[in-house]
Formats: structure tokens, C-alpha cells, sequence
């Protein structure tokens, strides 16, 4: 056929080969996939390991990453998702229907909590809230269907007692979902950890932070073993149209080979600055699960047995500095710029207030206001130096 030009543009006579040998997998980016004939039509199935039907199912490049992300974390199946948060919603909505009662640490991830509220409001979930330090708080109704676990817990970051919930959930045949985002895979193995080699049914992992590794990307996944768990997801991930695009997953995929050894970095930088931090007047408590004198740090060793941890370490100050006096300290810093998430190239600092944040009485908590710092890629020492500089600029408070 002789093609006009409009049309050999769009159908190109020659076409060159589509495979080569490369460092990092080819990119595909693709909403709408050609079959190469009827029978490919009407015998695909969307429960295929690769179903290669429409974009929002997956491309070579999507599937990659999610095979490179269950290994990691030691699962077999991995759905993707454009956020960590919109994973976490996957789980809520894949397992949770009317009268289901979910159970949640009460350090869990903000935003995870809120919109557990909203399906508690406009659902009639019921959400229960649980000390992850005792799991003799956790007692579920016959109505429970999933428990949230979360370890390291957010932004007071204690280690929670998994080997006691989850034995305890799977004893009442109760589902587990963990957010992994701490651990990344790395510090632990969730799917076979503790003596007993337990596993949880799914973990959840934000890769906007280690994964990504730039603080330029927003990502999510799901990774379970369970074949028959990954279908009802699947399905849920299609009904509501999750998907990610091709450059946003080859670009988290190229950066999994450095995240180990980005990791390992930060982690032992926090540790640096957690050992100066508690040396300084200032800080009523210093917070990291290494630590001996904090909560859960015995679960921490009992589970993170190579003695990994992430780059987190947070401080509460003395109840004497006012919330006014932690803005000035943090507006003072220089190399840690305030901002959320964690986990790329920039530390980050962000400040709390607990009494905002918790639902139950913790007495292994200092009072005091709260500040987080997320450690990145630059000279512990000199991440040091900045925060002494900062903590200059502090009124001293009268001793009466």
C-alpha cells in the first residue's frame, strides 16, 4: 500500500529491533496495547502474572519494578500505586466493607488514620486503637478483619511487639498489612522474621522515600505472597483505576541499585547524630529504636537482627521551650530545610505536637514539643555543626 504522508508517519514502514542488552530496561510508555490478533483478544485474563491489555494493568517496565520491589521485600506478588498513601487506601478498600472493625497503632501514619475516619464516617467501619508496645491492648472483636502495623511507629518512631500482634491476628485469622516504608525491605524481612519465622499478609511501602532515593517522586506498592490476596487486589487496583506512568517507574527502578547503600549511609548517620543528640541540655528525649532507653528497642533487636535502622532520630525538647521557641530553632537551621516525607539526597526537619497527635496516654513519652529530623546524603558531622549553630539561637529559659 502506498501510505500518504499523514499516515506513514503514524504507521512507519520499518520499525527497528525492539529488544537490545542495556544497563536499565527499556521504558515502555503505553495506555493503549496493540494485540496481534483476536485470539490474543479474547484469551487474555487479567489474573495473568503480566497482562499486557491497557496501560493501567501494566507495561514491561511497570512489571519490572514491581518484581524488583517483591524481592526486596521478600514477597511475590507487587501492586504499584501513584503514592504510598494511595496503597495504603488500596488495602482499606480492597478488605474493609460496612461493620468490619479495623485495628490501628496508635503511631500510625496520619494520613492512613484520617482516612480510616472518613470510611468510619461515611462506611460504618469501626476503628479501634491499639498500643503497639502491648499487645495485650489489641483484643479484636469477632468483626475484625485487618490490624495495621507500623514499625518503625511514625514520627515517635518506638518498634512495635509484631511477633505478639501478629501471632495474635493470625490467631484470629485477622489480615495484617504493615507499612514498610521505615525498614524499605532492608532492616527486616517481613514475610520471615523472629524466631518463629513469621510473616505478615502484606506490607505496604511508600517508594517516594528509599526506593526513589531523590525526593522527586511519588510512589507506592502492595507486595504479598498470597496469590489469592494479590487477585483481590488486582481487581480493586483495576476498579479504581490506579496506575502509574512508565518514566515514573523507570526512574525509581534506577535507582534500587544505590538504595541498600544509600540506607546503610543514613542509618548510620542518624545513629552519629542520635549519640550527640542525647549528650545536649536541650532534649528531654532522644527517639530512635537503636537506642537502648527507647520503647521497643527490644523488639527492634529481637526482629532487626543485622542492626539496621533507618535515618530517622527525634528529639523532644524540655516542657520549658514554647512552640515559639522550636519555630525560631528550626527557622535557625541551615542544611536541614523543612519539609515532609524522607529518605533522598537533602536532610529534613519537621516539628510536632503530640498532644495533638495521639489518642492514648503513653508514659514512656517525655512532655515537650517534638522534632523529627530525616537524615540525607551529607556529612553527619556537618549536620551536626548545624543543629549546635541552631540550637545557639535559643533563649535560655529562667530557672527559677
Amino acid at each position: 500500500m502506498n501510505k500518504k504522508p499523514q499516515t506513514a508517519l503514524i504507521h512507519a514502514p520499518r520499525k527497528a529491533p525492539q529488544y537490545i542488552s542495556t544497563v536499565q530496561p527499556p521504558l515502555f510508555r503505553a495506555s493503549t496495547i496493540i494485540f496481534n490478533n483476536t485470539d490474543a483478544l479474547f484469551n487474555r485474563s487479567w489474573g495473568d502474572d503480566y497482562d499486557y491489555s491497557y496501560g493501567t494493568h501494566g507495561t514491561p517496565t511497570t512489571f519490572t519494578l514491581g518484581d524488583n520491589i517483591a524481592q526486596i521485600e521478600g514477597g511475590a506478588y507487587c501492586l504499584l500505586a501513584p503514592s504510598g498513601l494511595s496503597a495504603i487506601n488500596l488495602v482499606n478498600c480492597c478488605f474493609l466493607a460496612q461493620g468490619d472493625e479495623v485495628w490501628v497503632a496508635d503511631n500510625i501514619y496520619g494520613p492512613n488514620m484520617e482516612h480510616l475516619r472518613n470510611l468510619q464516617a461515611r462506611c460504618g467501619i469501626e476503628v479501634k486503637v491499639y498500643n503497639p508496645l502491648d499487645a495485650e491492648t489489641f483484643q479484636p472483636t469477632e468483626k475484625a478483619k485487618l490490624i495495621w502495623l507500623e514499625a518503625a511507629g511514625s514520627v515517635t518512631l518506638e518498634f512495635p511487639d509484631l511477633t505478639g500482634l501478629v501471632k495474635k491476628a493470625k490467631a484470629h485469622s485477622i489480615l495484617t498489612a504493615l507499612d514498610n516504608t521505615w525498614g524499605a525491605g532492608l532492616a527486616f524481612n517481613a514475610f520471615d522474621f523472629g524466631a518463629e519465622h513469621l510473616s505478615v499478609d502484606m506490607t505496604v511501602h511508600a517508594l517516594t522515600k528509599y526506593p526513589s532515593g531523590g525526593g522527586d517522586m511519588l510512589m507506592g506498592s502492595v507486595v504479598t505472597r498470597d496469590k489469592s490476596l494479590h487477585r483481590q487486589l488486582f481487581r480493586m487496583h483495576a476498579i479504581q483505576g490506579i496506575s502509574i506512568s512508565g518514566d515514573d517507574a523507570a526512574q525509581v527502578q534506577r535507582s534500587l541499585a544505590s538504595m541498600q547503600l544509600r540506607y546503610e549511609h543514613q542509618s548510620q548517620s542518624a545513629l552519629s547524630l542520635m549519640n550527640w543528640l542525647k549528650q545536649q541540655p536541650e532534649f528531654a528525649q532522644v527517639l530512635h529504636p537503636a537506642d537502648p532507653e527507647s520503647a521497643g528497642h527490644a523488639y527492634w533487636k529481637e526482629v532487626c537482627r543485622d542492626g539496621h535502622s533507618a535515618g530517622l532520630v527525634s528529639v523532644i525538647f524540655k516542657p520549658e521551650y514554647a512552640m515559639q521557641d522550636i519555630r525560631a530553632f528550626c527557622d535557625a537551621l541551615s542544611l536541614f530545610k523543612l519539609g515532609f516525607s524522607w529518605g533522598g539526597p537533602l536532610s529534613l526537619v519537621m516539628l510536632y505536637d503530640l498532644k495533638t497527635m495521639r489518642a492514648l496516654q503513653h508514659t514512656h513519652l517525655q512532655q515537650g514539643l517534638l522534632v523529627r529530623f530525616c537524615i540525607g546524603l551529607e556529612h553527619p558531622q556537618d549536620l551536626i555543626q548545624d543543629i549546635e549553630n541552631a540550637l545557639k539561637q535559643l533563649k535560655r529559659p529562667q530557672i527559677e
